[in-house]
C-alpha cells in the first residue's frame, strides 16, 4: 500500500478513536447537568443524552469522512505526518467546538431549569438584610 494510504488510514483511526472517547466522556459527565435541567426525570435526561451523543457521532464522523478528501497527497514521511497532523489538528478542533457548543446548551438549559424552581418556589431566594 501507498504511503498516502497508510496515511489516510492512520487518520481515519485517529480521529474516529477521538470523536468515540469524546463522546462517552461527554455523555457519561453530561448527565447529571440534564437531570437536573429536567428537574430529576432521569428517563428524558438519559434518552435526550443518547440523542445527544448520536448526533455528536453524526456530526463528526461525517466531517472526518469529508476532510479525508482534502489535504497534501503525501509523496514522502515528511509530508505524510504534516498531513496527519494538520488533519487531525482540524478534528481535535471541531470537536473542541462541539463540546463548548454542548456546555453552552447545557448551561442554557440549567439556567432555564434553576429560574423554573425558582418560580414555582422550590429554590428560596435570598434573605433581604434586616437593618
Amino acid at each position: 500500500m501507498t504511503l498516502i494510504v497508510w496515511t489516510q488510514l492512520a487518520y481515519l483511526a485517529i480521529s474516529i478513536a477521538l470523536t468515540v472517547w469524546v463522546a462517552r466522556t461527554l455523555h457519561r459527565n453530561g448527565r447529571v447537568f440534564l437531570v437536573d435541567c429536567f428537574h430529576g426525570n432521569t428517563e428524558l435526561a438519559d434518552s435526550v443524552n443518547h440523542l445527544l451523543v448520536v448526533g455528536f457521532y453524526l456530526i463528526n464522523v461525517g466531517f472526518v469522512s469529508l476532510a479525508m478528501r482534502f489535504g497534501v497527497a503525501a509523496g514522502n514521511p515528511q509530508e505524510a505526518l504534516e498531513t496527519l497532523s494538520t488533519k487531525i489538528g482540524l478534528v481535535l478542533l471541531v470537536l473542541g467546538v462541539m463540546h463548548f457548543f454542548n456546555l453552552a446548551v447545557f448551561t442554557t438549559c440549567r439556567r432555564r431549569a434553576i429560574g423554573t424552581r425558582t418560580l414555582r418556589g422550590t429554590i428560596m431566594p435570598p434573605v433581604v438584610p434586616q437593618v
